[in-house]
């Protein structure tokens, strides 16, 4: 597949904007034409309909998420920091406001009214997430370096729901260190303190 255009990554930038905004239903290709400049006719040349938009939007974002996870692995190796490194990827994503909610929490929240095309999407997303925390919680465990109370998929799906639970109290509050406050008690539970 060609690498979009520069005007198909932002289009692509408008719609992830919107949706952490206001979620799906939260924008049109109106709204998108007049952030970017362009006529709604040249965004459905990139993208013919909503769903293709929004379905492409989510795939790239898992892509990104499988990239950005695989590059984190090689440069931290160990469970415990992999852990603390994706919390703090969020924490400082919510203070700088660069992603100050992920766009599939946010999507997943709205499950039930999304296109069919866009659920299966995001759900593959959260599989995707679920299955590196595991994988990355499976690993500490049997190290040692990191304690869990039931099985690393389900201390996975734990930690996610508090990552994405932390974004959402974090939003609620207008606070962005609620975020840190709220995985800091989840992080010491699983990561034992040597001395």
């Amino acid at each position: 597949m060609d690498k979009p255009s520069n005007t198909a990554d932002d289009i692509l930038a408008a719609a992830r904007s919107f949706i952490v905004a206001g979620g799906y239903n939260g924008f049109s290709y109106a709204d998108i034409a007049e952030v970017i400049g362009i006529r709604k006719a040249s965004i459905h040349h990139h993208f013919p309909s909503k769903v293709d938009l929004v379905q492409t939007l989510v795939r790239r974002y898992l892509e990104d998420a499988v990239t950005g996870m695989a590059e984190l692995e090689r440069n931290v190796p160990e469970p415990p920091e992999l852990l603390r490194t994706y919390a703090d990827f969020w924490a400082q994503c919510i203070e700088d406001a660069s992603r100050p909610f992920c766009v599939c929490a946010m999507l997943a929240s709205e499950l039930p009214a999304l296109p069919p095309e866009v659920a299966v999407e995001v759900r593959a997303y959260f599989q995707f997430l679920s299955g590196w925390l595991t994988t990355v919680i499976e690993r500490g465990a049997r190290q040692g370096a990191l304690t869990i109370a039931t099985t690393p998929r389900v201390e996975a799906e734990a930690f996610m729901a508090t990552v994405h639970g932390a974004m959402l109290s974090a939003r609620a509050y207008g606070d962005t260190a609620a975020f840190a406050t709220i995985m800091a008690p989840t992080l010491q539970k699983l990561i034992p303190e040597a001395g």
